[in-house]
């Protein structure tokens, strides 16, 4: 069974990475990544604001989202 902190970094390094993929440095002006694990329940924030960058930033986000809960649920396997 994996710690709290294991699941809130699994999560954060999870939906980084997709937010990072898509998305240039030097195009993103602003990323929020906000994950909590508490009483059994995940929660995932984040925020994309990358205007120069041509991507869909609420679609990067809600993909880094679902790719943040999907390696938690990976935890659980």
């Amino acid at each position: 069974m994996p710690t709290d902190d294991e699941v809130v970094e699994t999560a954060a390094a999870a939906a980084e990475d997709v937010v990072f993929s898509r998305i240039d440095v030097a195009e993103l002006e602003d990323i929020d990544v906000t994950v909590t694990f508490e009483d059994g329940v995940l929660d995932v924030d984040i925020y994309v604001n990358a205007p120069d960058s041509g991507a869909d930033e609420r679609r990067v986000a809600d993909d880094a989202a679902l790719a943040a809960r999907g390696a938690v649920d990976t935890l659980f396997d």
